[in-house]
């Protein structure tokens, strides 16, 4: 048995090598690129409004989404004039009738005429007492709308003494809501804390109005179910007609009760008057079948009787109204929480809009 011999290559090492390829054609070869220099696409900015597909998008929102409800600006009127004329020449009028009456009673015998004198004094007396809680009554429906605006232009300038005099104006307004008492003492333990502004809105926003917001859904949740049911099972449209009145203007007054408003004729009538002028401007009195399916969906509004499918609507209609009156009363913007819409009560009036699952089973 002879001895292996030993290799030449056992002793080296394992070590890298690049292999020249000398058969590559000259053109295929790649030689070093030199430095240069080369100028970059300029990016074009297209401003929004030239912008096809977000004017698109954006008009498609606008018109799906709910416009904010907003008073109507007080302008100078000649009817008002002429009524506020007429209404002083009819109220010298009744003065001179009464003086002639009283002096007549005088004439006849005193005991009369001081008797006059007596249901004058009392009906003057409950007059200025109505007159003056009107005039408390518009001003709690003003003085949401100051509030609003202060809180805006207070977030807008990031003013710190605008803001602590909105949250305590607010908490004052709300002081007999007992949903706010815990809101209330939370501000009130936060005061001695650095705030910003904003912060202190939104702060006042969560606190305050967001309980308050709760039981607003709640309302106008309800009416709008009642609606709904008493319109699809009424014989009579004018049953109809006079239902929906009477439980559009109970929830708009407890609303304004809600948010601390408690108007009274006066002002429920000029609340009433910008509920409906603002759904006049955003077109959503125009109730109609092209309504019903674009919002209750083909496929449902086609299973629906023409008596259900109109108390859907009617239902939908009395939400709409609900939504500006809450517009019209919260006295702070929404900012910190998200402002209810149409279609959070499409669900809760219609189950089965959101359609059913396929049955994967079957």
């Amino acid at each position: 048995m002879t001895p292996t011999s030993k290799t030449p290559n056992a002793g080296r090492r394992p070590a890298s090598f690049t292999v020249k390829d000398d058969t590559a054609p000259p053109e295929t070869k790649q030689l070093p690129r030199t430095p240069r220099s080369f100028d970059a696409p300029v990016a074009v900015v297209v401003p929004d409004e030239e912008d096809v597909f977000l004017a698109e998008s954006l008009s498609a929102d606008m018109t799906t989404a709910d416009a904010i409800a907003l008073p109507r600006r007080r302008r100078f009127s000649f009817l008002k004039l002429a009524m506020s004329a007429f209404g002083v020449l009819v109220s010298l009028a009744l003065g001179l009738w009464v003086d002639g009456l009283v002096r007549d009673l005088f004439a006849r015998a005193d005991w009369l005429g001081y008797t006059a004198l007596s249901v004058l004094t009392i009906g003057l007396s409950a007059t200025l007492v109505v007159i003056l809680r009107e005039l408390a009554g518009l001003m709690r429906l003003d003085e949401a709308q100051v509030l609003k605006s202060q809180a805006a232009d207070a977030i807008a300038r990031n003013n710190d003494r605008e803001a602590r005099s909105v949250a305590d104006r607010l908490s004052r307004r709300l002081a007999t809501r007992a949903e706010t008492a815990r809101g209330r003492a939370t501000l009130e333990a936060s005061r001695d804390d650095i705030i910003d502004p904003p912060h202190l809105i939104a702060l006042a926003e969560r606190e305050l109005l967001a309980p308050l917001d709760r039981k607003a859904r709640a309302l106008i949740l309800g009416s709008s179910k009642r609606v709904s049911v008493v319109t699809a099972v009424s014989p009579r449209a004018i049953v109809d007609l006079v239902y929906v009145l009477f439980e559009v203007v109970r929830l708009v007054r407890a609303m304004a009760e809600l948010y601390g408003g408690r108007p009274g004729r006066l002002g429920m009538l000029r609340l009433l008057r910008d509920v409906i002028a603002h759904l006049a401007v955003t077109g959503s009195i125009a109730v109609g079948d092209g309504l019903a399916q674009q919002i209750l969906g083909h496929g449902l509004a086609s299973r629906l009787s023409a008596r259900l499918g109109e108390g859907v609507i009617n239902g939908l209609m009395t939400a709409r109204i609900g939504i500006a009156a809450m517009d019209l009363c919260r006295p702070l913007p929404f900012v910190a929480v998200k402002r209810p819409g149409i279609g959070d009560f499409i669900g809760d009036l219609t189950p089965g809009a959101k359609g059913e699952k396929p049955d994967n089973h079957a």
